[in-house]
Order: structure tokens, then C-alpha cells, then sequence
């Protein structure tokens, strides 16, 4: 626990060169508001974004961790605020004549569209179009969304309002289930719009980005392979996978990082009947969530449960690269393995599922292995010691 690691965000280890641009469409919180990750041609000495891109997220996670504003936002700010991602900003789309798969990312409970930069820009360097939204049920750290004059849509100088929307806990007067299963199926609608959305683009229809960025939607046109559409995200996010893997049809599997099981209602396990891959960590599960994951394993044998030793559940995220040790030992953002060899394990097990489950022709079936618990630091099933959580 007291090695010193090198701080910063891996680079994506596949063959393309990876872009990134922000998305946000709709005028009102029933809009879509994502961080797009996708091969790109690559732009020597581009533009790499912030990791955290705005001062009102640092204020939100302070909110969310119940710490003072007052120190713990400027802390935050100090220790993240000059960390970048890897990745060229607004970078033109590579064409591809195969098209790009298409997955699309869910974060956890107090988090945000950047959070898992590192997972997300892995997949795009591999060959994936990743849209990581920035969920409006209140689950995020901070989020927010603009509103324009609908006659200033064609002026990028045009001016806007923008509305925050901040974190909120559970009301004391209301039990943890029934707040929470309202905001995961919220959570899953925004993923089926969000697959919806790349659909119509696609199909040629266009779409207006209020952010202005450079990137050109449109070269989404005949690049994206929407019939290899997959879902994934990470603890509450694993849960929305689950979840909007039964909703729409059009997805194919999940990959549920570390998935947090309690919003998902019951009634709902018999209805996962398509594969699912989670990949736990070591000290984060309960008995009562690894049953409810074998309910779902019992609905197809190409369900899978692998766990990985020396994590935790933050070694899932980008915290896990970013925090020197004494914010680790405050807020427990690694585990005892390598953070490095984690994230390759978390993203080889994930490759190797979507190349099964998607029929991609690629290698990543060279890391079959791990999706039978077979491997360093991988076992098959639930941990071993459950968490009392």
C-alpha cells in the first residue's frame, strides 16, 4: 500500500489513435450531455482535455463525499486540476470500412462522463465508438445543461444559460430502494436515447451540438456498426447495464464493473436472459449481491463472474491513477495489485466478452481465459471474503 506509482492516465495499448469531444444536445434535462471517445487520425501535439473539465464538479464531488466545500473543492481542484487524458481533443473521426462498434458507458453513483477516461479511451484505441454519458438523475456529482435562444442555434458566439444540477442523497423521510430504483431506470432511458441518438446520426439525420465543439457529428454517418451494440458501466452504472440490456433490444451484452445490485428490482433478474460479464472487486461485494448475480448467471450460461484479486472499488475508476498515496489512504482509491495490471485485466476480460458476444473479427479471444477466472490475480465467481456493506 505505500509503493509510490507514477500519477496520470494511461495511454489506449490498441492500433488506432484515440479522439474526444463533448456532446450535448437538447435544450432541457431530457437532453443528452456525453463524452465521445473514437479512433481518430492522428494530430501530433493536439490538444489534450482536463480530466476534470469545470471547478463545479470538484464542488459536487465534495458534495457527494458530505466534506466541506470550503477545503475539500480547492484541495481537489490542486491535486486534479492540471490532469489530462491522453487523447487528442476534437480530432477528426477515422473512416473505417469495417465501422466501429458501439459501446456505451454508465458511470457510478457520485461521478461523471470523465471518471473512466482510461477504460473508455482503451476501447476506442481497440476499434469502439464510446459515448460515456453524464447522467440527469441527480446521481452524478454535478452536471448541467443549456438553454439557448432557438434563433441563435447557427451562431457559435451565441450566448447560454446554464442550469446546474447537483447531487442528491437520499431524503431522510424515504427508504434507500425507492429513490434510487426511480433514477436507474432514468439512468437506462438516457442510454437507450443515447443509443437512439447515435441511430438517427447515422442515418443521416442531423443534430445540434450546443457545445460547439470542432468535431463534426455527421462523420458518424456509415462509420458505426449498430448492430454490435453493447452496454457497460461501473457500480450504480453496472446496474443501469443490467437494466437497459432488458429494455432495448438492440443491445447485445453487458459488462458490469463492480455492480452495485440493490436498485434492481427483483422482478427483474428472469428478464436478463442475454450475457452478461461482471468483473468484481475483491472488497466490494456483498453474499447478498454475488446471489443476485448468479440469479442472472442461471438465465444464460454465457453469463460470467470473475473477480480481481487486489482490487477495490475505486480501482475500477480513474481515481485509482490520479490519487498520490496520502488521498489514497483517505479515500481507499487503490488496492494491493499493480493499479496498471488491474485496468489491464478489467479491459482484456471486457475485450475478449465483446468479441464473443458482439461476433467481432479481432484478437482479443486471446484473453478467453480470464472470463473463466483464469489468469494472475483473477478468479473465477464472487471474492472470497464478502463485504458487510
Amino acid at each position: 500500500m505505500g509503493v509510490t506509482y507514477s500519477l496520470g492516465l494511461p495511454h489506449g495499448k490498441g492500433p488506432h489513435a484515440v479522439g474526444c469531444t463533448d456532446v450535448m444536445v437538447g435544450q432541457s434535462p431530457k437532453g443528452l450531455f456525453f463524452r465521445l471517445f473514437y479512433p481518430c487520425i492522428s494530430q501530433e501535439g493536439a490538444e489534450q482535455p482536463s480530466w476534470i473539465p469545470r471547478y463545479e464538479y470538484y464542488c459536487g464531488l465534495a458534495d457527494y463525499m458530505n466534506m466541506n466545500r470550503k477545503w475539500c473543492a480547492p484541495l481537489l481542484s490542486m491535486t486534479f486540476g492540471s490532469c489530462r487524458i491522453p487523447v487528442s481533443w476534437d480530432a477528426p473521426m477515422k473512416s473505417s470500412n469495417n465501422k466501429y462498434p458501439l459501446i456505451i458507458f454508465s458511470h457510478g453513483l457520485g461521478a461523471f462522463r470523465t471518471v473512466y477516461s482510461s477504460i473508455c479511451a482503451e476501447m476506442a484505441s481497440r476499434g469502439f465508438l464510446v459515448m460515456a454519458l453524464e447522467h440527469r438523475d441527480y446521481s452524478a456529482s454535478a452536471t448541467y445543461f443549456c438553454k439557448m435562444d432557438s434563433e441563435a442555434l447557427d451562431f457559435p458566439e451565441a450566448p447560454v444559460q446554464e442550469e446546474w444540477l447537483s447531487y442528491r442523497g437520499v431524503p431522510k423521510d424515504q427508504k434507500e430502494f425507492y429513490f434510487r430504483n426511480p433514477q436507474l431506470h432514468q439512468r437506462a432511458n438516457e442510454c437507450i436515447r443515447g443509443l437512439k441518438l447515435i441511430r438517427n446520426i447515422s442515418g443521416g439525420k442531423a443534430a445540434v451540438n450546443l457545445l460547439h465543439t470542432d468535431f463534426d457529428l455527421s462523420s458518424l454517418k456509415d462509420n458505426v456498426d449498430l448492430s454490435r451494440a453493447a452496454i457497460m458501466g461501473h457500480s450504480f452504472g453496472g446496474a443501469t447495464a443490467i437494466l437497459t440490456l432488458v429494455k432495448e433490444a438492440q443491445f447485445r451484452c453487458a459488462v458490469a464493473l463492480d455492480a452495485w445490485m440493490f436498485p434492481l428490482e427483483n422482478s427483474l433478474y428472469p428478464k436478463v436472459t442475454k450475457p452478461v460479464l461482471f468483473i468484481n472487486t475483491e472488497t466490494f461485494q456483498t453474499v447478498d449481491s454475488v446471489a443476485k448475480m448468479k440469479k442472472i448467471c442461471s438465465m444464460n450460461n454465457e453469463t460470467k463472474i470473475i473477480t480481481i484479486l487486489g482490487t477495490v472499488h475505486q480501482s475500477q475508476t480513474d481515481f485509482t491513477f490520479l490519487a498520490g498515496n496520502l488521498l489514497n489512504r483517505v479515500f481507499q482509491t487503490r488496492g494491493t495489485i499493480n493499479p496498471y495490471e488491474g485496468l489491464d485485466i478489467t479491459n482484456q476480460a471486457a475485450l475478449a466478452f465483446l468479441q464473443k458476444h458482439l461476433q467481432l473479427k479481432e484478437d482479443f479471444d486471446q484473453w478467453d481465459g480470464l472470463l473463466e477466472g483464469v489468469g494472475n490475480a483473477v478468479i473465477p465467481d464472487g471474492p472470497l471474503q464478502k463485504s458487510s456493506m
